[in-house]
């Protein structure tokens, strides 16, 4: 096609399929077949390929994912984007009321939703999108433009040609969230814990092909500068936002009194559970922009509006069985299975009972009805029973006295809670053994998860964890939903996790009480393993952080001759058995960065695992704490980072990605 033919063939495709997606993925009232709006986007594309000079950054074909980045740079927010105040009950409201209208006599307030996702803002230079970002700390947040411009609900150009600042709230839809676990799980890949979690770690992606195929979504909440666009009002201007383009969130409401506001926040709860979409909370503004410039802000919040928070949702369900799992310990733990029931938007069918003194404490029965709710909206518990509800046909469970997997006899050890079956060949503490051998903080063989894992285990091709390194090719292809592809990925993931560090071999073999942190203590201390072996107890106390039960456990578990064998075949397989981590001069830690910080780290990172960036920053006189408090110095951010990064924002902490980390340790 003519140059020109093609520019006007272009332009013309740009208004079709702009005003397709509008309808469909704004109005959700599509003109036009699926079908039909795939072929004028495939010959967009094609047009583009012939034509590189016609690609324009608004064109629609940018939403399937650009070049993927080698790192996030960061942003200044021309506005800081600042954290809501919370309440958590009609007092606190009454409160907040109470402080406005001292301050500024009558208001109007708008309550609207408070969506469970990702803060962003989005940056149009004469109508067109140039710039999206991360809240960060509030002042300085990280360019996800790339990632942005997937969400189809985000106008690459806006109705009218303003150059603004727009805010909103991007998010993982329930049906997008439950399709992308149920992806993970089939691939044996962890599963987000909620969707919040998967919206962040979406848009963090370095590469927005990932971040095109999740199916993210956004609700558009204020302009930076409402009254600079002629808008006086809050309400105003969200309506001012759909006329742009934008989509904006239509529960919402107007107030005159904090009696209606109370009421509406009541009536808004009941549909929580009905929604797409995760709310953990409703939003309540001071209407008037006036107001709300005379109001003001404190250091972390405006004046002029709160978040009411909800309390965590409480259910009422049946308990059909109580179920119980062996894990690696030998630790017997009972499991609720109850009749399906939705909790803060997910079904639930399982909660933990954590051990039998609980489920005495409770006086839980099978058959009662019981109520659950999920621990900050994540992990589904039974919080009470309703013993009024009885109707005499619930049955006492037992815990019972024989391993419900080997029929050892199951033992209590003094103080401590659970009940334990110490038979070494007990199938399920095998089996849980390797699957704690080949996970992410320990071994890290992609593509041995728990699915493989139990299939080896019941096909009797593993019974420790020297024979995941015999495993053939044969072997493994013949394994259900194993082709050659994936063989031969597996294969090469085991191969390759021979060159570990000492620490991932120690913390692997699930020695009782050494963890990863311990592991690494040992590992950068002995250097060996022939070293930790011969360790005496004595030696191994003086190592910082080792106390009296790792040293008697390590002890213990050296003594046992088929453990010294079986690490004996390990080494005479390749599986290395000496520390490889960094080991920097103190000289050198004291002139670092990270010298006396106190460093939190939270996400997944890909570039390097979370033991290895912990080694690198402790050699380096950085300290690496578990909780996000006032003393934290630096939080370092990856993939699906959660309520750490949440509190570092709330904090005002700062927040590197994986990138700056890696930059600074190559100083």
């Amino acid at each position: 096609m003519e140059k020109e033919a093609a520019k006007r063939r272009v332009e013309q495709l740009h208004a079709l399929i702009n005003k397709y997606n509008y309808e469909y993925h704004t109005l959700d009232d599509p003109s036009v077949p699926d079908s039909e709006y795939d072929k004028l986007m495939k010959e967009l594309i094609a047009l583009e390929e012939e034509h590189p000079d016609l690609k324009m950054p608004d064109s629609p074909s940018q939403r399937v994912g650009g070049a993927v980045l080698d790192a996030f740079q960061k942003v200044l927010h021309k506005t800081p984007m600042l954290s809501l105040g919370n309440a958590f009950n009609e007092e606190d409201l009454r409160d907040f009321d109470r402080r406005v209208r001292q301050a500024v006599g009558d208001v109007e307030y708008n309550v609207e939703f408070k969506i469970d996702g990702l803060a962003v803002s989005l940056r149009y230079e004469n109508g067109v999108f140039v710039r999206g970002a991360t809240r960060g700390d509030g002042t300085t947040g990280e360019d996800i433009t790339e990632n942005l411009k997937t969400i189809r609900n985000i106008p690459l150009r806006m109705k009218r040609d303003f150059s603004i600042e727009v805010r909103g709230e991007a998010f993982m839809p329930k049906r997008s969230f439950e399709l992308l676990n149920q992806a993970r799980l089939e691939r044996d890949e962890e599963p987000f814990a909620n969707p919040r979690n998967a919206a962040a770690g979406s848009l963090r992606q370095l590469d927005p092909k990932i971040a095109a195929k999740r199916n993210l979504d956004i609700f558009v909440y204020s302009i930076a500068e409402l009254d600079e666009m002629g808008v006086e009002t809050q309400s105003q201007g969200l309506d001012f936002l759909d006329e742009l383009g934008f989509k904006t969130n239509h529960e919402r409401k107007k107030c005159s009194t904090i009696e209606e506001v109370i009421e509406i926040v009541e009536e808004l709860k009941t549909k929580r559970a009905d929604l797409p979409y995760e709310i953990d909370g409703i939003v309540i503004k001071v209407n008037s922009l006036d107001q709300q410039e005379e109001l003001g802000f404190t250091a972390k919040s405006p004046r002029w509006a709160i978040a009411y928070k909800f309390p965590a949702e409480e259910v009422v369900t049946t308990l059909l069985d109580i179920e119980l799992s062996v894990g690696r310990t030998g630790a017997v733990t009972p499991t609720a299975i109850l009749e399906p029931v939705k909790v803060a938007g997910t079904t639930v069918q399982r909660a933990s009972l954590h051990n039998e003194d609980l489920i005495k404490e409770k006086d839980i029965r099978l058959l009662d009805k019981v109520v659950v709710k999920k621990a900050g909206d994540i992990i589904p518990e039974v919080v009470n029973v309703l013993v009024e509800q009885r109707t005499g046909e619930e049955k006492e469970f037992n815990m019972p006295k024989e391993c419900p997997e080997c029929g050892s006899e199951l033992v209590r050890i003094e103080g401590e809670v659970a009940l334990r079956c110490i038979n070494p060949e007990c199938p399920a503490q095998i089996r849980e053994g390797l699957i704690h051998f080949v996970s992410r903080n320990a071994m890290n063989i992609d593509g041995l998860g728990e699915r493989v894992i139990t299939q080896l285990f019941h096909e009797d091709l593993v019974h420790n964890v020297a024979d995941l390194y015999k495993l053939t090719r044969e072997q493994l292809i013949n394994l259900e939903r194993m082709g050659e592809k994936s063989t031969d990925n597996l294969l090469k993931s085991i191969e390759k996790s021979k060159e570990n560090s000492l620490e991932r071999l120690l913390f692997g073999l699930g020695i009782r009480f050494i963890g990863a942190k311990a592991a690494k203590t040992l590992a950068l201390h002995f250097e060996t393993l022939d070293k930790l072996k011969k360790a005496t107890k004595e030696e191994l106390i003086e190592v910082d952080e080792i106390g009296d039960k790792m040293a008697d456990a390590l002890v213990t578990y050296f003594e046992k001759e088929e453990i010294l064998k079986l690490l004996d075949e390990l080494e005479e397989l390749g599986v290395n058995t000496v520390y490889k981590g960094p080991k920097k001069a103190a000289a050198e830690a004291s002139d670092s960065y990270f010298a006396g910080k106190t460093i939190v780290l939270t996400g997944k990172l890909s570039e390097m695992s979370r033991n290895d960036a912990k080694a690198e920053i402790e050699a380096l006189g950085g300290k690496i704490t578990g909780s996000v408090s006032k003393k934290t110095d630096l939080v370092i951010a990856g993939e699906a980072a959660g309520s750490k990064l949440a509190k570092a924002e709330e904090l005002n902490i700062e927040v590197w990605d994986e990138a700056r980390l890696i930059s600074e340790l190559k100083k």
